[in-house]
């Protein structure tokens, strides 16, 4: 019978401590092997099983030197350190295999207990590994009887009773065995939440993906539509124009050569306007008048002269300023005001019937007012949606224009009393970003 030495407090229990390390290799390979902490773990718990089997064995051997009982005790210590290395080879999955391993070694280690009450001592890292492989219930049965082992092993080693001796054992186990379903549970937690955050962040990326794509389309849109208001507004009323010249020109060939050619010349001059807002089109979409400097005045002006002289004494076109801006207008505003006065006067000269026509642009605090008036035969609102079908594009890409900028747009007419066209475009609200 072996003797003990030194304190109870000094037991198996106090493997309990060193089995907290344990608990990294509890969270099995797949963790261990994607945490570097966990490897740490798994590895210091595997130490500790081999330094408590090497205490336990050299104590025994310096205790009992020469008994029979010796050459058994060391080839069962060497088994049980064999079968424990075979553990990580058979993995932490409970298969028939691995199950088969853990009876071999926990029946191994109780022999080993029988014959030499110490080896009690490498009961702890046992604990964690039937945990790690046993079902709850089977781990805890496991668990309470390797507890029965250790409380006898003690009591063999005491020179008496003591209670501490059947109480220690009990709340050791119990502590390791909360200190494993904790970290297990802690370790499944950390594990669901990172894949949750994986789901949300392929979530985010989808949906940003999603918004950008929307962003890029309705981008385009709006492109697609300020470019056919600006050829609109450009290109078209000035080939119209070009068609309405030619026509005339070739109806007075023969009767009026020269008011053909005054014709012809007018139409070669709208061709080069023409021209040029291609151009500009291709250069930056900004309107010519505008790209020649001195800002929405000096185009008006020079917009007002060239309609007077195109039509060649049958329109005439006034321009006024009145107001003085406090800050030049953004080039957004100037690109659309003028774009409108083309298409307003365009209609002016297409319809109408006037002989008179006027730009009016007012500089008020916070907006800026553009009127375009004339004489003409004037129209109903019947007109204006019948227009609108037939036509189709002039009056809604002012409309269109002016909304993108915040502002209004009103028309005041009536038949046999002109028209008036009035753009409102705030100068303080901000501007749609499409």
């Amino acid at each position: 019978m072996e003797h003990r030495s030194g304190s109870p407090d000094h037991g198996p229990g106090t493997g309990a401590d060193g089995g907290g390390p344990a608990g990294g290799e509890a969270e099995g390979p797949g963790i261990a092997g994607s945490d570097p902490d966990a490897r740490w773990l798994a590895l210091l718990m595997h130490a500790a099983f081999f330094l408590l089997l090497g205490a336990s064995l050299t104590r025994f051997l310096m205790r009992h030197p020469g008994e029979a009982r010796t050459p058994w005790i060391i080839a069962l210590s060497i088994t049980l350190a064999v079968l424990y290395l075979l553990g990580p080879v058979l993995g932490s999955r409970p298969t028939p295999r691995r199950l088969a391993w853990l009876a071999v070694l926990v029946v191994v280690w109780m022999v080993l207990v029988v014959l030499a009450p110490s080896f009690a001592w490498c009961a702890v890292p046992l604990f964690y590994t039937g945990l790690r492989i046993l079902p709850p219930r089977a781990a805890l049965a496991l668990v309470a009887l390797l507890t029965v082992f250790v409380v006898a092993a003690q009591l063999r080693l005491a020179d008496g009773f003591d209670p501490n001796l059947v109480l220690a054992p009990p709340a050791v186990a119990a502590v390791a065995t909360a200190v494993f379903v904790h970290m297990r549970r802690q370790a499944v937690r950390q594990r669901e939440l990172a894949a949750r955050q994986r789901e949300l962040i392929d979530d985010l990326l989808r949906t940003r993906r999603e918004l950008a794509a929307t962003e890029r389309r309705e981008g385009t849109l709006a492109e697609r539509q300020r470019l056919s208001m600006e050829i609109h507004d450009t290109l078209a009323q000035g080939l119209s124009s070009q068609q309405m010249l030619l026509q005339a020109a070739d109806r007075t060939w023969s009767t009026d050569p020269d008011a053909a050619r005054r014709h012809v010349r007018t139409a070669t001059g709208i061709a080069e306007r023409n021209l040029a807002e291609a151009r500009r089109f291709v250069h930056d979409l900004a309107p010519a008048d505008l790209a020649e400097g001195g800002g929405l005045e000096a185009a008006l002006g020079a917009l007002a002269a060239r309609e007077s002289a195109q039509a060649e004494g049958v329109l005439t076109v006034h321009c006024h300023v009145e107001g003085t801006p406090h800050a030049p207008l953004p080039d957004r505003v100037q690109s659309a005001l003028l774009r409108i006065a083309q298409g307003a006067l365009a209609n002016v000269r297409e319809h109408s019937g006037a002989t008179a026509a006027g730009l009016t642009l007012t500089h008020l605090d916070d907006r800026v007012v553009l009127d375009i008036g004339d004489n003409g035969q004037g129209f109903t609102a019947e007109g204006v949606r019948g227009a609108r079908t037939v036509r189709g594009h002039g009056l809604p890409a002012m409309r269109a224009r002016v909304r993108q900028l915040g502002g209004s747009l009103t028309i005041e007419s009536a038949p046999g009393e002109g028209t008036v066209l009035s753009a409102e475009v705030p100068l303080t609200t901000t501007e749609d970003p499409t």
